[in-house]
């Protein structure tokens, strides 16, 4: 979901889905990334029966190059992606808008480093990985500038997680910004520096959201409305009964066989995320206006790091908080 983007492997990743969105008939095409959430453990009912009267087909995705281009094909309607991949779509004219903040990213990604350091200024001379123009990239850049310490002080390295883990593990890397399952491993040998829970409160926040074309939620109101019900249901259950999604439940493991993951790590990745409420949605913080400024922040960084042209003038259109009000308000 915070993978760099990546024109080549984006434009065929978008033909790929185009080919799949062709070869069946549903009426609606959710998009999904490897990322554990509590509405995953509903999506093989969502799969058999659908939603709202309409049928759904499941789309994996690996980046959110692959979701933004699918996207802009037309090949995908609603999906899960990181913020500073959105940002760069809504840039580009993508015909993107976020309706729901899956998560507020808080604990999920971190800084790990080594007994090296021990203190933000200790990064100095140290080689720190990050996948560059992802959402840790941009949290990485924000905490250097938060402690003054210029990028010329330190090696940033661009490399995937799986990389990142392997250089951890030869011991060629002083640290990484990362998320689960690759924060995981490095935890094992490491400490938490940093983690994007702390970056958001001093300004700057990520998450991922619930992007959707605005051409398919103007003409399908209702579904979108059905969607944000039934993502917010699940939340509100697992913030509720969150042992209920711990180790041998049937949540858990309904969440990792949706993305082929462990089920006995599922209760603990989802403690490290916040899952804000419907009132929390469509408040200032997020969708009432929270949102765009972050995607607006993100679109500078992006530019900063020469991923991105330019920052548009306004960025008031990137989300809404129509849908959420819906749900509230008995709309569906």
């Amino acid at each position: 979901m915070r993978n760099r983007l990546n024109a080549v492997a984006a434009i065929a990743a978008s033909a790929m889905v185009a080919m799949a969105a062709s070869s069946h008939a549903a009426d609606v095409t959710v998009g999904f990334q490897l990322v554990y959430g509590p509405w995953k453990a509903k999506m093989e009912e969502l799969k058999a029966n659908g939603l709202g009267g309409k049928s759904i087909e499941f789309v994996k995705f690996t980046s959110g190059t692959e979701v933004i281009n699918a996207m802009a094909s037309g090949s995908v309607d609603i999906s899960l992606n990181g913020s500073s991949p959105t940002a760069a779509g809504y840039s580009r004219g993508v015909d993107l808008q976020v309706i729901y903040v899956y998560d507020n990213i808080n604990d999920a990604e971190a800084l790990v480093v080594d007994d090296s350091v021990t203190a933000p200024q200790d990064l100095k001379g140290k080689t720190i990985a990050v996948p560059f123009g992802s959402t840790t990239h941009f949290h990485m850049m924000f905490a250097l500038e938060q402690f003054n310490i210029p990028t010329g002080d330190l090696e940033v390295l661009d490399m995937s997680p799986p990389d990142m883990v392997a250089a951890w593990e030869r011991g060629d890397i002083n640290g990484g910004f990362v998320w689960d399952p690759a924060l995981g491993r490095m935890k094992e040998k490491g400490r938490v520096l940093l983690t994007s829970g702390d970056l958001s409160n001093w300004g700057k926040a990520t998450f991922d959201a619930m992007v959707a074309r605005k051409g398919f939620t103007d003409e399908n109101p209702d579904f979108a409305c059905q969607w944000v019900k039934m993502v917010s249901s699940a939340d509100a259950d697992y913030r509720a009964n969150p042992g209920a999604y711990g180790p041998g439940t049937d949540n858990a493991m309904g969440i990792a066989d949706s993305v082929s993951g462990n089920a006995d790590q599922v209760g603990g990745v989802l403690a490290l995320y916040d899952y804000p409420t419907l009132e929390q949605q469509v408040s200032a913080t997020w969708l009432g206006g929270g949102v765009q400024n972050a995607l607006m922040a993100a679109s500078e960084f992006l530019v900063s790091q020469g991923k991105l042209d330019n920052v548009l003038d306004d960025y008031s259109d990137s989300a809404t908080p129509k849908f959420a009000q819906m749900v509230l308000d008995g709309g569906c």
